[in-house]
This record gives C-alpha cells, structure tokens and sequence, in this order.
C-alpha cells in the first residue's frame, strides 16, 4: 500500500499541471513531440511514466497503438498500472518508447532504461526528455526541497543520458533543446506552449530542457570459416623432401 507521503506528492503533481506554466509546459511538449514522432512507425508506442493530466504527449504519434504505463492507479490516461523498472511487456516487441521526465522521478533510473531496451525491438525508437541541470529549471530543482516540479529526484544532463544509450548500442540521432521561459514566470492562460519552445527576442535566455532520439542498432556477426593450408609433413626438425619424377 502506498504511504500518504507519496500520494501527497504525486496529488501536488497533478495541482501543479493546472497552473499556468506547467500547462504551458505541457503544451510546448506537445508540439515538440509531434516534430519528432512524425517518422516514428510501426505498430506500438509505449510511454512509460505518466506525464500531464492525460494523454497531450501522444497527440501527434503515428504508430497505430499507444500505451501509457504508469505506477500510480489515479494517474490520468494510464492503460496499464506497473512498474517502469519491470514492465509487463514481452521482449523485443515495441516499436518507440518516450520517457517522459520518467528518468528524473525514478530511484534508479538507468535500471528504467535497461529494462526499456529490454522490451524495445531492433531498429525501434527511444525517445527521453529531461530538464539540463546548468539552467534555471535545474537551478530551481536543486534548491527546492520537495523537488521542481513537484516530487523529482534528480536532474540528469543530457551527456550522462546519452553515454547510457550509447553503451547500450543506441545511436543517438536527434539532439534537440527547448524550453527558453523562466521556471518562475507566470504565462497568461490560454497562452501558447510555442512560445516557450524557441528562443526568441521574448526568451532569450538559455534552454531549460532537452530532447534525446535514439534508435536501437543491432548487429548481427557474421561468421568467418577459418581457412585450412596444407601441412607439409616434418620429419624430426626436417622437413621431408617432395618426391619429384626425375625425366
């Protein structure tokens, strides 16, 4: 059963995506994310972690299937409650995963992207967001207690992330930062996510998030037959001579 601690944290999360910015947040994810799923087929994405008070992230997917998996019951848009340490999905069967921030929340998070190669299949896609540590989003993460947003961790840099799927044979092929808003600022409600994406004259300063794509590589050894040579046959430390017809 889970303490009135967590349910706490997790209920502030939730409060959290009905203020201005982190609506605004979510918004900009949003479009971010229908930019990078516009080559990303096949039959199931899996985001594992819930993220939003529904499915926003999802929105411009083009696989034929989505999964949200999440570990909380009352966590918005969830298809299936489970651990993202141990997920309930058969190896080598999905074709995209997205984390979502997941990796931040978690106790250990490369046991997440251990298990997400586990499930994810040859070729397929992995997509990870997270907030840049030397940034005023990863400033104010550091210096709250209860975390920013409400309840993360850790804030993990985009290298360490990526020497990760590396390591795990992934090829990283989209790098992408965004996020140029204050985590203090106060967006007017309705306003665009677009806004806080780019860099602009309005938000000049640096990004205070970033968006890893990797694809997963596997490659198949190819055998090599050893080749054979003739053994001329050795006598002691002699070799025998070779019998040649005299003419």
């Amino acid at each position: 059963m889970r303490s009135s601690h967590i349910l706490d944290r997790e209920a502030v999360l939730q409060r959290w995506w009905q203020d201005a910015l982190g609506a605004a947040l979510l918004a900009a994810e949003s479009e971010l994310l229908t930019e990078a799923l516009e080559d990303v087929f096949g039959w199931e994405l899996l985001q594992v972690g819930a993220w939003g008070n529904a499915r926003e992230l999802l929105a411009g997917s083009r696989t034929r299937r989505q999964t949200v998996i999440a570990a909380a019951e009352f966590d918005a848009g969830a298809d299936v409650i489970g651990r993202a340490s141990q997920l309930p999905i058969v190896s080598d069967s999905i074709d995209a995963v997205l984390l979502p921030h997941t990796l931040e929340f978690a106790a250990d998070p490369y046991s997440i992207v251990r298990e997400v190669d586990r499930v994810l299949g040859a070729e397929g896609q992995l997509l990870v967001m997270g907030f840049r540590p030397l940034s005023l989003w990863g400033l104010r993460a550091r210096a709250s207690r209860s975390g920013f947003p409400p309840g993360m961790r850790r804030v993990l840099s985009q290298g360490r992330v990526q020497d990760w799927l590396e390591l795990l044979g992934y090829e990283v092929v989209t790098r992408r930062r965004y996020l140029y808003a204050s985590p203090w600022s106060h967006p007017a409600v309705g306003e665009a996510g677009g806004k806080i994406l780019r860099r602009g004259l309005v938000n000049p300063l640096p990004s205070g998030a970033y968006l890893l794509k990797a694809r997963k590589r596997v490659y198949t050894l190819t055998p090599v037959r050893p080749r054979f040579r003739e053994k001329t046959p050795v006598i002691g430390r002699l070799v025998k001579p070779t019998t040649r017809l005299q003419p």
